[in-house]
This record gives C-alpha cells, structure tokens and sequence, in this order.
C-alpha cells in the first residue's frame, strides 16, 4: 500500500511566457477526497482563471513560496521541465512528474542525476497501443496551433510572403507540407485543411498514410517521406510544419540550410518538434515573446512551450490526461507505481542518480541502468508505515544499491 497521507506540489511555473499550471482545481479535489495531501504555489494558476480560491475550495493548501512546495512535497506535479532554480531543490526520495525533453538538454539531465530525485516524463509514458497518452493532448494543441501561427506569419507584416493559405476565387490557397503523421501532425493537416490550404502530409509508415487518407477523404495528398519527397515539398510550399518525433531522442534533421535558399521566398518553417532539439538544421527554440526569426528568407517559429499560449485549455487537456497516472503514484507509491506499470515505467528518465531511458542516455552518450534496477536502488518517501518527521533519518541510512550499467552508443 501508498501512504495515504502522500504529499503533493504543484509549483507556478517560472519558465518565461508559461502560464499553464499542473494541475486543475477539479484534479485537486480528486486528490484530497483521496486522502492526500495537496499544496498549490500561490497565483500557481490565476493568469488562467484558476484562482487560489479555487484550489483552497478543493482542499489545497496555498504555499508562498516555491521552496515551500519542494521541502514539503514528495511528488512533484508540473508541466514544463524545471528551470536551475527548481533542480537544486530536488532531492532524494522525491519523485518529479513533467514534461522533460532531456535528449537535447545536457544540462538538465546532469542536474537532474545530481539530485537523486526519481524524473518521470510525460513524454515518454506509454500504453498498451505504443502511443504516448500524455504528450498527445499537448501535441493536439501544438498540431492546431500550428497552422493558426504559420497563417499569421504568412502576413507581410510577420515577414512572408503575403498569401492567404486559404485562398479566394480567382486566387490560388497557399500550399501546406506537414512532416509526420502522428498526432501533431494529423491535428495540423485538419485545420490546413479546414482553411482551405493546399495540404501534403508526409510520413515513413505507410499504415498511418492510409489512415490519414481515408479520414479526409481526398482533401489532402499523402506521400512517403523519402528525403526527396520531402525536399520536393517544402521547397514549393508556403509553409512546413515539421512534426516528427522519436520518443525521447533527438529529433532528425530533415531540412538543411542549404534548402532555404531554394525556397518560397517569405515561406514559413513552424517546427514542433524543438522540445526534442528541432527537426530543422537552422532551428533554435523562440518564446512567445520574440517567437520568429528569419534565415535566408524563410521565417522560422520555434516556441518551446507552444501550447502555454492557449494555457486555459492546455491546462485543461493535460490534467485530463495526467490525472489517472498522478492518482496511481500518490495511492500506490512511487515505486510500487512503476514496478506493477511497465507504461509508466516507460516515462521514468531518471533515478536514485542514474539513466533509466535508453533513448536519453545514448543522445548524451552516458550509461543506462535499467528501470527496475534504478528502483531497487533508489529511495522514495512514500513508505506508509513511516512517519514524515522520520523520513529524513531513513532514507540517508539507506545505501545506494549497486547495479551494473551499460553504455549506448
């Protein structure tokens, strides 16, 4: 059994332009009517309307500061990937829940390792499908804004080209290329479609092309994404959106520098994929505050946390997708969570100071511990039959077990 008495924060994200929270106020109540313990970061969500009002009348508790949330809480609720000063008050026997992106990010998987927290990444926790249930509501989101972006940035006062993706009579729609058809990918081709673009979508599983072609019913191309086909289409497009994914690795560099110059001149390169490093050569990650930059005539948007625009509705939808895995670790514990969940193990990244996910440990050529392994070695505050004022001595009595690694190449 979990200690029914598991502690749990919810930190205000401090990433620049974030304004979406971890967890809603209705998510908090399911929580406390469960016994546990909720503690909110005050105004955590009061640019999205969730006043702390809000939380407290669902049985949070409002913390003033974010080191009051991380010295109280065993698991860590948040979106986006803690910034330095949340790493360093990480500690062992914590358990952080968020979105990680590690595979591009050195830094922050060595912060990370130093802690000696368990990290557990919404982006790389499964189901039984092979699909990633918890990035799919943020993918959605991105995949929509996506073409929402692109068609602002078309405007000649965003530095384009000056076409309406939509067209009008007597005038041609502006041409789409959208690169992978996974879950961004599909909700971007939907509203391309829906405003009347032009659209190819492209993609290396042939299933999924099928998929998408019979969904639309003609009203978009499909073509195998051979790195031609690629070329081809985004060197006559008005905007690419660039949606692939490797579940935490890098994403592949699909278009060089060298294409720009050969393309629509005030085209339109929106890359989804720059949590994971990007998927063009000639990305590097904007804000919402200075979201574009122009190479060789082609406008680039590579917001990091695209969804933190809409942040109500993102707020929403991840909590919706999160809850049931939160409810899981705080009722069964971290470690009895993981062990009984190989999905959920999945997301693990790193524990007890160790890599648990082959994909982040090859991107930084470090050695992977298998997840088991790195939960029998690691330590967790969530032992029911020991009081909180006692967890301290336990866990620093408690050696560090040792486990045999190997190294990815």
């Amino acid at each position: 059994m979990g200690d029914k008495n598991m502690h749990i924060g919810i930190p205000k994200e401090i990433k620049s332009a974030e304004f979406r929270v971890g967890m809603t106020p209705a998510g908090v109540r399911e929580l406390t009517e469960a016994g546990h313990k909720v503690l909110v970061e005050r105004n955590a969500g009061s640019a999205i309307g969730f006043d702390d009002s809000a939380y407290r009348a669902n049985g949070a508790k409002i913390a003033t500061t974010a080191q009051e949330i991380f010295a109280k809480s065993d698991l860590l609720v948040k979106v986006k990937e803690p910034q330095p000063s949340e790493t360093r008050l990480l500690r062992k026997g914590q358990t952080l829940f968020t979105f990680l992106h590690l595979a591009p990010d050195l830094q922050q998987t060595k912060a990370l390792l130093k802690s000696g927290a368990a990290a557990i990444a919404y982006e790389t926790v499964t189901d039984q499908h092979g699909r990633l249930p918890l990035l799919a509501p943020m993918s959605e989101v991105a995949g929509r804004m996506s073409v929402q972006v692109a068609a602002n940035c078309q405007h000649l006062f965003g530095q384009g080209s000056g076409v309406l993706l939509g067209g009008v009579p007597g005038a041609a729609p502006g041409r789409v290329c959208v690169i992978g058809g996974g879950v961004s990918g599909a909700q971007a081709a939907r509203m391309a479609v829906g405003l009347g673009a032009q659209v190819t979508v492209l993609d290396r599983d042939l299933e999924r092309l099928r998929v998408l072609d019979e969904q639309f019913q003609g009203r978009l191309r499909t073509r195998y994404a051979t790195t031609e086909a690629v070329e081809e289409e985004a060197l006559r497009s008005n905007v690419v959106v660039g949606a692939v994914l490797i579940p935490g690795a890098s994403a592949p560099k699909l278009l060089k520098r060298v294409h720009l110059k050969k393309m629509i001149r005030g085209s339109v390169l929106v890359d989804i994929a720059i949590d994971q490093g990007g998927c063009f050569e000639t990305s590097r990650p904007t804000t919402h505050e200075d979201p574009t930059y122009v190479v060789d005539g082609v406008v680039h948007y590579c917001v990091t946390n695209m969804p933190g625009a809409v942040a109500r509705t993102s707020t929403q939808a991840l909590t919706n997708a999160t809850l049931p895995y939160i409810v899981r670790l705080a009722s069964r514990g971290t470690r009895a969570a993981l062990e009984e969940d190989s999905h959920l193990r999945d997301g693990l990244n790193v524990c007890a100071g160790t890599i648990t996910h082959p994909a982040v440990a090859e991107a930084h050529r470090m050695n992977c511990l298998d997840p088991l392994k790195a939960i029998e070695s690691g330590v967790f505050a969530t032992m029911a039959s020991t009081p909180r004022r006692a967890k301290a001595t336990s866990q620093k009595a408690k050696p560090k077990a040792k486990s045999k690694t190997r190294r990815l190449h």
